[in-house]
């Protein structure tokens, strides 16, 4: 789904959504009911005269490749990005059309930057995408990247590799770089244009070629670039940060989000997510409806 679409639906993180041939929405949910859906697809289209179970499916899925030797990670020193950076929008224009994008970029700018004529830093990072179970070959070229820039703008380094990797033949860490940008003399809002060149060699060790990409890296924030995750699956936390503590849900929030027909209670009709599983629980005097008070006694005391 491209993400203008995603933006329209309302960016819910499990909506549904029922369409019909012509384009009209005919049911508009903020979380996904396989029941109701179930009964708007018998409303609107046919019943099913028998049901489709996973098993009758009879999927069957191949696994990748196991790697021909030990992919290591944690061995290149990570970049660390100043407090505060913004990832930025990027877009692909050129890329080899027998080849996929095998590494991600994800550009990311201080505030100061984003502001016009301003200065700072830009941090790029090219990360190996695990859907195609690749990984840097040390042994061949390390990846280098170019970018150009419209007049009145400054940028430094302009271009640079990524060092030689001596420790280990393969590895899957990203390679990052720091880069000084300033725009004060900037006369438009023209984007950085950046070529990157590396080879990406597949996990099973059968090949290993040379890939360019070509991005243009816009001045302005992606709302879906989401945040990355350092090497213990933390998202945008440092290594050795301490977790933080896990925050209690507001019963007072959900209660306002599903008493739809704000009648002072939740009926298991209008239940949603993990509720709609622990609705009898909740529901202490079993007249089939949550109160506020039976939703706050229901939850556990911090």
């Amino acid at each position: 789904m491209e993400n203008d679409l995603k933006h329209a639906f309302g960016d819910r993180n499990n909506s549904e959504f029922v369409i019909s041939p012509e384009g009209k929405v005919l049911v508009a949910r903020p979380w996904s009911d396989p029941e109701a859906l179930r009964k708007d697809l018998e409303k609107f289209a046919v019943k099913a005269e028998s049901l489709t179970a996973v098993e009758d499916l009879e999927l069957q899925g191949e696994r990748p490749d196991q790697p021909a030797k030990k992919i290591e990670s944690g061995v290149v020193p990570r970049v660390p990005r100043p407090q505060g950076m913004q990832p930025l929008r990027i877009d692909v224009l050129k890329v080899q059309s027998e080849n996929p994008l095998y590494v991600k970029l994800r550009a990311e700018a201080e505030a100061g930057l984003l502001k016009e004529g301003g200065k700072g830093k830009l941090h790029i990072g090219f990360h190996l995408d695990p859907i195609h179970h690749v990984h840097w070959n040390n042994l061949a070229p390390p990846l280098e990247f170019t970018i150009m820039a419209s007049e009145g703008i400054e940028v430094s380094p302009s271009s640079g590799s990524a060092a030689k990797v001596e420790e280990v033949e393969a590895d899957s860490d990203p390679r990052e770089f720091l880069i000084k940008v300033d725009r004060s003399a900037e006369t438009n809002h023209e984007p950085l244009t950046l070529v990157v060149n590396y080879f990406a060699c597949d996990d099973g060790d059968k090949w290993c070629k040379a890939v360019s990409h070509e991005y243009s890296i816009h001045w302005e924030v992606d709302r879906d670039a989401g945040r990355v995750q350092n090497r213990r699956g933390m998202s945008g936390r440092s290594r050795g940060a301490e977790e933080p503590s896990r925050r209690r849900p507001n019963p007072e929030m959900i209660f306002e989000r599903m008493d739809s027909d704000k009648d002072g209670s939740i009926t298991k009709s209008e239940a949603r997510g993990p509720m709609v599983e622990r609705f009898d629980r909740f529901d202490t005097n079993e007249d089939g409806a949550v109160t506020l008070e039976e939703l706050k006694a229901g939850f556990p005391r911090s």
